[in-house]
């Protein structure tokens, strides 16, 4: 062997030492959890095995480095994820830049600053187009999310926090142009308790065919009650691309581990006579670490289908660990 290849040898394995000595560790969180669930359309039970298991954990880990900076990186293994690798699903990796935000990759699983905010009134378990089928089928205002998208997250400045989102184009299956949203959450110092949010982003689908989905809402939380409503639209040169979703809900902490709530929401696609008509009561009681929380909603003209009226509701048994 010459001393070329030894030199060559020699500087890949100081360099692969050097790599596993700065090696971090990954720590697994997860939880043990049962759910019930079940459905009815126009008075027709759905039928089969109502129970099902949760089969995910999330291996999580973070390092500081010189600069002060830290970086952190997330990987669930999930039973239950789609595409080719079936077993792992949200992944990310984020930079928090000591002062100046957070960056964040995500390879699958993240949100943009607008999908965050398709409906943020508050509830106690899920929202109120939950649990029942189709009832989110092009009923929500949410932008464009995907895989390897980049989300960036300001600092507070006296009460505003800002967010953004790039999502690079695709093969047109998603979105034709590369996409970009904000969001901007405002706490005024002088007024506690109160929460005011605008999001905006546009789409293409197909080049020159832009979409403009927008979002405004306001929370507000007196003591142990938390109101919150908000209004989604989604404009389209095509009528039949547009959407208006509006959502009112209010949740009341009992004590410290229960809470209960109250949601609803309409939605009307196009020029399409039938709205959507969403209403849901929701629980959350937590002792120790086990938590039990469940949903019940009732959901009339599910995704702008005139007379499909549909009940639905879904309960959750939780151990964390």
């Amino acid at each position: 062997m010459n001393n070329f290849k030894k030199i060559g040898l020699s500087a890949l394995a100081g360099s692969l030492v050097a790599f596993s000595a700065h090696a971090g560790e990954l720590s697994v969180s997860g939880s043990a959890s049962l759910t019930m669930s079940d459905s009815d359309t126009n008075g027709a039970v759905v039928r089969g095995n109502q129970f099902s298991m949760g089969d995910s954990v999330t291996f999580s880990g973070s390092g500081e480095m010189d600069n002060g900076m830290t970086i952190s990186v997330s990987f669930e293994y999930d039973g239950d994820a789609a595409g080719t690798d079936s077993t792992w699903d949200s992944h990310s990796m984020t930079l928090d830049t000591n002062g100046m935000g957070t960056i964040t990759f995500a390879g699958h699983g993240g949100s943009s600053a607008m999908s965050a905010l398709d409906d943020v009134t508050p509830n106690a378990y899920e929202e109120s187009w939950d649990a029942v089928s189709g009832a989110d089928t092009g009923t929500l205002v949410g932008g464009s999310s995907g895989e390897n998208m980049f989300t960036y997250t300001s600092p507070s400045f006296s009460g505003a926090t800002v967010t953004m989102a790039y999502l690079n184009a695709d093969d047109g299956t998603a979105h034709d142009e590369s996409y970009t949203d904000f969001a901007i959450a405002y706490s005024p110092e002088m007024v506690d308790g109160l929460t005011v949010g605008y999001g905006q982003g546009d789409t293409e689908v197909t080049t020159g065919a832009e979409i403009e989905h927008t979002a405004m809402y306001v929370k507000y939380t007196y003591g142990s009650v938390t109101v919150g409503y908000q209004e989604n639209e989604r404009s389209a040169a095509a009528t039949s691309n547009a959407i208006d979703f509006e959502a009112f809900g209010i949740s009341y902490a009992v004590s410290d581990n229960l809470t209960i709530a109250y949601n609803q929401s309409e939605s009307k696609k196009g020029s399409d006579a039938d709205v959507q008509e969403a209403t849901g009561i929701s629980a959350s009681f937590t002792t120790g670490g086990m938590t039990i929380a469940g949903v019940m909603n009732d959901v009339d003209n599910v995704s702008g289908v005139a007379a499909t009226d549909t009940e639905g509701y879904e309960l959750n048994l939780s151990f964390a660990f």
